[in-house]
């Protein structure tokens, strides 16, 4: 892929970019702002980078076919877990518009400040931050409109569940497939499994 446009062009063309705003996202939250300067070529080839610390920039195949299963909407406040380099964070930050705002969790401190410093390059109209991430997952007690995992986890955290709120998305990798939760009711969850994905693993303490 030689442009940001070639590599959108692509995306739509297989049909795993669909949504016009977030089609927009992409060609605004250009990738290139994310990726450490010793790999720029490779800024637009469909695949994972090093951003250090063993952790990777996603695919962008990958994060756009998480976007289009999380459906972020304006007014949204979003979670993101394992923020990385900020990519999907700064993504999100222009899909939740004036009334939202999103949160990245990160658990490395070189990557917290690489992504504060990467987001800090737009000018957003809703807050956005990045934080260290505690050792329980996610902002226990905070309710959210979506949440989105960028790592693995062995099994479901089933406490994110209860961070999210009713009519809420949860978008996250579990071994090698990506789950599509939503939640109908306190009591009624809906499932949607998309197997074949390779993530780096989500590590965190085990409630």
């Amino acid at each position: 892929m030689k442009n940001l446009q070639e590599l959108i062009g692509s995306m739509v063309a297989s049909g795993v970019l669909k949504n016009p705003r977030i089609i927009d996202a992409f060609e605004t939250i250009d990738r290139k702002y994310f990726v450490p300067e010793e790999f720029e070529e490779y800024v637009y080839v469909d695949a994972p980078l090093p951003i250090g610390n063993n952790q990777t920039i996603s695919q962008p195949t990958t994060v756009a076919f998480m976007l289009e299963l999380l459906n972020p909407k304006d007014g949204n406040r979003i979670l993101d877990i394992g923020s990385g380099s900020g990519w999907t964070v700064g993504l999100l930050c222009y899909l939740t518009g004036r009334q939202g705002g999103v949160v990245g969790l990160e658990r490395i401190d070189a990557l917290v400040e690489m992504g504060k410093k990467n987001i800090a390059k737009f000018k957003f109209d809703s807050p956005c931050s990045i934080e260290k991430s505690g050792e329980t997952l996610g902002k226990p007690g905070e309710k959210f409109d979506r949440i989105l995992v960028s790592a693995s986890a062995d099994k479901l955290p089933e406490e994110l569940f209860d961070q999210l709120e009713i009519g809420g998305i949860l978008v996250i990798p579990v071994q090698n497939s990506i789950f599509r939760y939503q939640k109908i009711s306190n009591e009624e969850i809906k499932k949607q499994e998309y197997p074949g994905f390779a993530f780096v693993p989500l590590i965190y303490k085990d409630k």
